[in-house]
Parts: C-alpha cells; sequence; structure tokens
C-alpha cells in the first residue's frame, strides 16, 4: 500500500474510534486557550505511540488536556533500558515557524506530523522515516532531516509542505556504523541537529567511536557526500545544542561533561573546553539564556553551567546539581518565555516541573504522574 493510501487509513480509523480530535479553530495557534503555552510528551509504548498534551499554567504547573496517537509504534534500544529506550535527544520537536509537531516512531520506522491549534493536536501525515530505528529529528525553517539509528545509521532528508513532509530526493546519506536493529543504545547515534544559520548538519555517534560528524548542507537542502569526521574531546558524545555565538555545546556522557567547540567552515571542531559535573552519565541538555542544563540519568540528578566568552564552562554551584530529579531523568525542555524548565524521568514515568531563578538555580513546582515508563521525548511552546 502506498504511504499516502496507508495515511489515509490510519485517519479514518483515529477518526472513528474517536482518538483523532476534530481540528481546533484556525486562530487557535500554538497557544492554550488558556494564553499561555503547552507541553507535549511523547508515550514511546511499544503496541501504541502517543502525545499527552499538557497546558502550562500562570505558576508553570501542567495540566493534561489530551492524548493522541500518532499512527505508528514506539520502540526500545537494545538491551532494554527503561529509562532510555530511544536514547536520543530530539525524538519529539516543535517546529513553531509551522505550528507543527514531529515525532518519531521507532518501531514502526515512520515520522508523525501534528498540527497543533488551540492546545489540541491533529495529525494530518506519517511518512516512513527512510531507514531503521528514526530516534531524533532536526528542523531549520522549511527543512527536517531525520536520524535514523538502526544499523548502519542514517539521516532522511524531507520538505514541510502545505500540512505535512514531503521526502527530499537523494538526500538520504549513509552513517556506516556497524549495529542492529533496533539498536544498542551505548553505540547508536544520539542526536541529529542543525547550526543556527542552517548551514550544517551535525550528529553525534556515542561510543561508535565517539565521533562528532558535521555534514555541509547546499541550498538544495541536500548534504554533502561524506560528513567531516571529528572525535570528541571525552568519550561518548549523546546531545547537543549552541552558544549565543554557534559554538557547538556537547553533552558527553563518558565523564559526565559539557564539552564546547568552534565549528570552522568546513566541518572540523577545534578549541575544546570541557568541564564533569562529577555525576554520572550527563546525556541531555537544555539552554535557557545564559544558563546550561544537564540530565545526569545514572545519577538522578540535574546540573547546571554558565558558558563564558572563551568557550569554557563553568558550574553555577560548587556541586553543580540543582535538583534531584524522579528515577531515570532523561530529555528537557524549557517554556518559551523562559520560566519554567520541565524534565522528563524514563524509569518513573514522570514530568518534573521546576521554576527557573536568576542564579540558574530550579525550584521544583511538582511531578506529573499517570505516564508510563519508557517515556521519551518532550517540546514545549
Amino acid at each position: 500500500m502506498k504511504p499516502h493510501a496507508l495515511l489515509g487509513v490510519v485517519l479514518a480509523l483515529l477518526a472513528a474510534t474517536g482518538v483523532l480530535p476534530q481540528a481546533a479553530p484556525a486562530d487557535g495557534g500554538a497557544r492554550h486557550q488558556n494564553g499561555h503555552g503547552m507541553v507535549f510528551v511523547q508515550t514511546n509504548e511499544l503496541h501504541g505511540n502517543r502525545i499527552v498534551v499538557y497546558s502550562q499554567g500562570a505558576d508553570g504547573s501542567l495540566t493534561e488536556t489530551g492524548r493522541f496517537a500518532t499512527g505508528g509504534l514506539g520502540g526500545i534500544a537494545a538491551p532494554g533500558t527503561e529509562s532510555d529506550r530511544l536514547a536520543s535527544q530530539g525524538s519529539l520537536v516543535f517546529a513553531s515557524r509551522h505550528s507543527l509537531l514531529l515525532a518519531v516512531n521507532a518501531g514502526s520506522n515512520t515520522v508523525s506530523a501534528f498540527r497543533v491549534q488551540g492546545g489540541e493536536l491533529r495529525l494530518v501525515d506519517v511518512q516512513p522515516s527512510g531507514g531503521e530505528f528514526p530516534a531524533s529529528i532536526a528542523v531549520h525553517e522549511n527543512l527536517v532531516y531525520v536520524l535514523n539509528a538502526g544499523g548502519a545509521g542514517s539521516v532522511q532528508g524531507f520538505v514541510i509542505r502545505g500540512h505535512g513532509l514531503e521526502p527530499l530526493d537523494g538526500s538520504a546519506r549513509s552513517l556506516g556504523l556497524a549495529n542492529t536493529n533496533p539498536p544498542d543504545f551505548l553505540t547508536s547515534p544520539g542526536q541529529v541537529g542543525f547550526t543556527p544559520d542552517g548551514q550544517k548538519l551535525i550528529v553525534t555517534t556515542k561510543a561508535s567511536g565517539s565521533m562528532i560528524d558535521v555534514f555541509q548542507v547546499g541550498h538544495d537542502g541536500r548534504l554533502s557526500s561524506s560528513p567531516a569526521v571529528n572525535p570528541s574531546a571525552t568519550p561518548v558524545p549523546f546531545a547537543f545544542t549552541f552558544d549565543p555565538v554557534g559554538r557547538l555545546v556537547m553533552g558527553e556522557a563518558g565523564t559526565s561533561s559539557v564539552t564546547t567547540y568552534t565549528i570552522n567552515g568546513n566541518g572540523t571542531l577545534a578549541d575544546a573546553r570541557s568541564l564533569s559535573d562529577h555525576q554520572v552519565a550527563l546525556c541531555w541538555i537544555q539552554r535557557v539564556g545564559d544558563v546550561y542544563y544537564v540530565a545526569n540519568t545514572g545519577s538522578n540528578t540535574l546540573s547546571a553551567y554558565r558558558i563564558d566568552a572563551t568557550g569554557q564552562p563553568s558550574l553555577v554551584t560548587p556541586t553543580g546539581i540543582v535538583a534531584t530529579t524522579e528515577a531515570g531523568p532523561i530529555d528537557l525542555a524549557a517554556s518559551s518565555d523562559g520560566r519554567y524548565l520541565y524534565g522528563q524521568t524514563g524509569t518513573a514515568g514522570t514530568v518534573d516541573e521546576y521554576r527557573l531563578n536568576a542564579d540558574g538555580s530550579l525550584t521544583k513546582i511538582g511531578v506529573v504522574t499517570g505516564l508510563p515508563p519508557g517515556i521519551e521525548g518532550i517540546a514545549a511552546t
């Protein structure tokens, strides 16, 4: 069956069962009807992936408003850890320019697109991911790349057109890894992301050589035939963001370090500057203003860093720890106003709510329960 025909069947079934809601009014936008933001959490359930939508209150607390099927299946990397089933950052991404929420379905090798309107989601597209075990998504303007973590690993390009995604012919690139499907979580790639100017695409390979691949992005959206392959300064590069001047800011799990790099025009990395928080398995990273929050999944803690003008990281407290979490902290998301931080815990199946303070510390607001263990993927408006 052709993908678009399959999508029609999926949409019809979901509508018939009441899972798929009617579209909200077009002026609803990506804000909830209470005027505050929303938080989206991916359940990643093996029998049927769903997105749980929460309305953000004036105090940052979350209230569930609905659950929406993605039309695909969740996945679990080997050997089957509950704390980090997808072993990635960016498995759920909100493309604010298009009011689209994009989600991976690692168990069915597809990517789903939802229109975000008035606090509700409307499933508008389900596309093959172009590989095995999709685990991370990158968006820059109209261009999307999906990281497939299974087998040799690959990235596949898409263009946002109309209400959904259109595969970009000739955009697939292999990462040349030696893995299985589902992949081993330690040796699967961890994240795909664009540089802020959209001219380069970055992929981390974690323990598969501890390499950081940097592809050039052409004017047509297609990538260079091969990437610049860079060794990470400390082992197991996992997730990343960027500082205000475009330095790459990487969470490296092997020594629980944050490392910054200058990205040269040819894709090589230089001037690495690292600092460990002395926790276990620093993997996920979220920048909020001038503070970089990281999740230490082996320690059940969050730490916080600042980065000076030279790119040197420093801890915001003597220990760096700014929160103790529920079991298995993983992905993080911040509200668009920079006032609140939300952290998933894969083992406990919760979302921890925090208010951000001016000194970089966190004040815990509460804990959202009622989610299954193995959740992975969080995004906020």
